[in-house]
Formats: C-alpha cells, structure tokens, sequence
C-alpha cells in the first residue's frame, strides 16, 4: 500500500466567515489530493464555513479557547498535534502564532505562517509588541506568507523578517462563479425597493467596525443632499452581518437615507447580488488583500476602495477604479458623484477590473504557488 501524502494540520483562529477562511477553503478544495492532506484546527470554535469543504475526510478541530489566557489551549493542542501527526502545522495571522511553540513539541514537524492583515488592535502594524512577538517566534518558523506586497514590506523592512523565509502570494478568484452580469438585473431586491433606470452602490463584508461601512452611509446622505433628484434612482446594497448592524441601521435613519439601503445580511448568492451592483465600494479602515474586491472585480465592477493595506495592489487608479483616504467621506461622496455621472466610464473601469483578475488573480496559480512553500518547507526536513 503506498503511503499517504504528507499532513498539513491549518491553525486558525475559528472557521467563520471571511476573506482568511474563504481563502483556506478554497486552498484545500483545489489542492490536489495525492500531494497533501489536510486537517483545521481552531483554537476557538468551527463555523459555518465548514460546509464549503468540499474534500472528504478532512478533519476540524475545535480547541474552545477561552477569552484571554486561557492556558489549557496549549495542552489541547499538543494532544490534537499528537494525535494527527502532522508534517506541517500552517499557522494565520498573529492569533495563532505562537503555538509555533506548541509544534516545537512534535518532532519532524515543518512550521509555516500566514500573515493576511493586522490584528484589529493593530491596524498600522506599528504596535512593538506584536512586532517583537513575531521576531521571538520567526526563527522556528521555516516559510512566512504574506497576501499582498504591502505585508511582505511591512514584515521584512519593519518587522524584520530576513527576505529569504518570505513568499508573497495573492489570492485568487474564481471567474465562472463571479462574472460579469449579461442582460437584465437580477431580481434579488424586496419588492418596491428599486425601479429602473437606477444605479445600485454596493458593498460586502462584515459589519464591524475595521470595515466601516458608516463612511459609506453619511457619504452617499452627503451625495444625495447635492443630488436630491438621485433620490429615486441611487440605491445602496449592504451585504453581511456582524456586530454593527444595529447601529448602522441607526445611522441610516438618523441620515435620513433608510429609503435608499438595503442592509441584506449574509447570504449565499453573493455572485447573484455583485450583479445587481453597478459599483462596488470597500471603505475599510485596513485590508490585507480583499477577496470580496476580487470577486466584485471579476463580477466586472468599478471598484471604489480606500487607499490601504493591498487595495492600491488591486485597483488601478483611474483605470479599474479609484481609490480614497481611510474615513474621508466627502472624498467618497465626491467619486460616487462622479461615476454615478458617467455610468459609461463606470463600466469601461468594470470591465478593466474583470480583465486584470483573469490576467493575474488565478486560484490555480495562487494553489501551486502554496503547494511550493510547503514542497520547499519539506525539501527543507529531508536535508536536515
């Protein structure tokens, strides 16, 4: 009987939805099954996103972490690392760096990190802390990667990770899954929201605060006092749900604009509804590299996003789309004013944005490109 391929155990922090969790799914549905196996294990609980998996026998972990220190995450760690008997444990981001210390206790174990954005108490990566953290810890790492060009200079110019145990890799996208929509809107709005012509303003991720969807709200109640004929024709189209729905929801209101927004809540026909856009906005306050800007870009949208994080890595000024300051609504307001006044241009920037996903942001190109850093990573175990 020939052996099995070898194991990679993914710690993460829990399996909900997101751009990091989108991304691991789509790695292990699209790796091929004879070079590696996988297993996730999150330190806190799985989450829906689970049921995307679409390998079998893939087994996840849930270690129950509690708020804070909670020491006993170690000692079920190592028993789940014994367990499994991995090759390679792949850590994400700084929640689950330091169980590098765990893997330690595993002999012949391989020891890879992601970094696909800063933690949300450290949005500008300049907390010294969480940098001398990943200093301690980057010598028993073999191979880091990094989502975007912005967090690999950030991870070896600031933090001070040596070049050489750095990869950066995109994410990709899926192209028959997001396309750009042909013929009519799709009919996916309540009843009376929207009446044609209109022009619909959207925008996915999670209501929390990093995303700030709120800088969207009051800049479109900024556009629409200038516009007041849009009224009846410029609607806005919220997808996701999190923590802050209720209070967006308020400031809706209180902005006198809760005609004109749907806040959808998470759904399952993301592709369905990036169609009815007519333009995509992310107005986060930090990004690694956005999957939902990939997939409104391969959905052929003009793409309005603030200047962070890996948005200038995607969006090409003036041709794909435009790009604003972190929080600077009236900047927003101006961009939406304009591209609402020549839909024309909107659409050629749409169908630049589709292009360049077709050209560079490819799952199978970023799935070979992982399965390199951990052949290396084990090409690396065999000369040791």
């Amino acid at each position: 009987m020939p052996a099995a391929p070898p194991l990679i155990v993914h710690v993460i922090y829990s399996l909900g939805t997101g751009g990091l969790e989108n991304g691991l799914v789509n790695l292990i549905n699209r790796s091929p099954p004879e070079r590696y196996r996988h297993a996730i294990i999150c330190l806190t609980t799985s989450g829906d996103f689970a049921s995307r998996l679409t390998v079998p026998q893939v087994q996840i972990v849930s270690l129950h972490k509690r708020p804070g220190h909670d020491l006993g995450v170690y000692w079920r760690l190592w028993r789940s690392l014994r367990r499994l008997r991995p090759d390679i444990m792949h850590t994400r981001n700084l929640a689950a760096l330091e169980m590098h210390l765990v893997g330690l206790l595993i002999p012949g174990l391989r020891h890879v990190h992601g970094e696909h954005g800063r933690d949300i108490y450290d949005l500008d990566g300049s907390n010294q802390r969480y940098r001398r953290l990943r200093r301690w810890i980057a010598p028993l790492v073999d191979r880091f990667i990094t989502v975007s060009r912005d967090l690999y200079e950030w991870l070896t110019v600031t933090v001070g990770i040596a070049g050489s145990k750095v990869e950066q890799i995109y994410n990709g996208v899926d192209h028959t899954l997001f396309s750009p929509r042909t013929g009519d809107r799709p009919d996916v709005f309540p009843p009376g929201f929207l009446r044609e012509p209109a022009f619909v303003v959207g925008t996915v991720g999670r209501l929390a605060a990093v995303k700030d969807q709120a800088t969207l709200l009051r800049a479109v109640q900024s556009m629409l006092r200038d516009r007041p004929q849009w009224l009846g024709s410029v609607r806005v189209l919220i997808v996701g749900d999190g923590p802050l729905r209720g209070e967006l929801e308020r400031l809706a209101r209180e902005l006198e604009i809760e005609q004109v927004v749907w806040f959808a809540g998470d759904r399952s026909d993301v592709p369905q509804l990036l169609r009815a856009m007519d333009l995509f906005v992310l107005p986060s306050l930090a990004e690694g590299i956005s999957n939902t800007v990939l997939e409104a870009m391969a959905s052929g949208l003009p793409i309005v996003a603030t200047r962070t994080g890996g948005n200038p890595e995607l969006v090409e000024e003036d041709l794909s789309g435009h790009l604003f300051p972190v929080g600077d609504q009236r900047a927003l307001a101006e961009i939406l004013t304009r591209m609402i006044d020549q839909p024309g241009a909107a659409r050629t920037m749409g169908q630049a944005a589709r292009r360049r996903t077709l050209e560079r942001f490819d799952w199978q190109r970023t799935v070979d490109e992982y399965l390199a850093v951990y052949d290396a990573a084990l090409a690396g175990a065999a000369r040791e």
